[in-house]
């Protein structure tokens, strides 16, 4: 038996428990195609880096496809979830009948973060008292996720975008051999520093700072969680030609601020904080030579977070064999750290990486 059929048996009863199929979905994906399912695993007695141990931890996912396809694990990015990669610019362009992801062809799997989604995380009752997760937990999770939920042995490709990226870099290293190939995308294999965990930083105290945050345990969510994400995913996402183009005078930013305050602010402070602190000892760099799989590496030139005038990419990816980069030129039509969420930019680049893999 193969290593992409063995443990359908197991993924198929993981499936058993699957919710209902996704509206997102349905609109993302062609009416042919096969449309994505919810469910969850109970992950048991699930120990953090820090020693902490959950007895039961929840974890969320969606598929698309049979569990008999080649099993393809999809990673979302920091306060998403598996609904923020049913997109029309993600999935409708991957998922569906001849495109480089095809779900009636591949398993695609796609969890909800731990922290994240439907998964366990601070807001379902323990608040600040939560254990404090980083990285390494939430791959953790999903590997658990993957191989004991839905008995998966081997995985064709891990693709993620933003953190999922992130986590597609630690994938290749703490679980060498059990993919053929990673995609990160909007990532880059290095300690996390410079301008990304600053501005991080600072969105994360903006809400710690103000009184009614109370440590954690406040009653209603503090008014600054609505201001700090709106300042962060401005200030380091969506391209400076983009925002030239769409904002060129002062009226036109105030409408785009004014448009971005108007939206539903994040669910739950906590919730908010831990998703974006796990990421502060985020650093693969010592261990890149581990990578065994085949690497695509998208950054798009105008990512804010991910510059690529720091040289740093090149010079990870000369130490791990059978890796490339694809830079998308910048444009009116990139958005800086949010281009690589539109697979249009890179769906043909995908389907030759995958068809070179054969």
């Amino acid at each position: 038996m193969s290593d992409f059929s063995m443990g359908r048996r197991a993924a198929m009863l993981g499936a058993a428990t699957a919710a209902v199929t996704l509206a997102a979905g349905q609109a993302a994906l062609a009416a042919d195609a096969p449309q994505p399912v919810d469910g969850t695993w109970v992950a048991k007695d699930f120990r953090f880096h820090t020693g902490q141990v959950l007895p039961e931890l929840k974890l969320a996912y969606t598929t698309v496809g049979a569990p008999t396809g080649i099993p393809v694990l999809v990673l979302h990015g920091t306060a998403g979830s598996a609904r923020s990669m049913l997109t029309p610019a993600f999935a409708g362009q991957l998922f569906g009948p001849g495109q480089p992801l095809d779900a009636s062809r591949y398993y695609i799997i796609i969890p909800d973060a731990l922290g994240a989604g439907r998964s366990s995380k601070p807001s379902d009752g323990m608040k600040a008292a939560f254990p404090q997760y980083n990285y390494d937990d939430m791959v953790l999770a999903q590997y658990r996720l993957v191989t004991e939920g839905l008995g998966v042995k081997h995985l064709r490709l891990v693709i993620g975008n933003s953190m999922g990226g992130m986590h597609a870099w630690l994938w290749g290293i703490q679980y060498s051999g059990f993919m053929d190939a990673i995609v990160p995308m909007a990532s880059t294999p290095i300690a996390m520093g410079g301008r990304n965990w600053i501005m991080r930083r600072l969105q994360i105290e903006l809400i710690k700072q103000d009184p009614s945050y109370n440590g954690g345990n406040y009653t209603t969510q503090p008014a600054t969680l609505r201001m700090a994400n709106v300042f962060f995913s401005i200030g380091t996402s969506g391209g400076t030609l983009n925002y030239q183009a769409n904002a060129p005078t002062a009226a036109a930013g105030d409408k785009l601020v004014q448009a971005r305050l108007a939206a539903p602010p994040p669910a739950d402070a906590n919730d908010f904080i831990y998703q974006w602190e796990s990421s502060s000892d985020f650093d693969p760099s010592g261990k890149l030579e581990a990578i065994k799989a085949r690497v695509l590496a998208i950054n798009a030139a105008d990512d804010e977070r991910n510059p690529p005038e720091t040289g740093l990419m090149e010079a990870s990816l000369r130490r791990i064999p059978n890796a490339r980069l694809l830079l998308i030129p910048a444009s009116e039509k990139t958005s800086g750290h949010g281009t690589t969420g539109n697979a249009g930019f890179y769906a043909e680049d995908l389907r030759r990486f995958l068809a070179d893999l054969s």
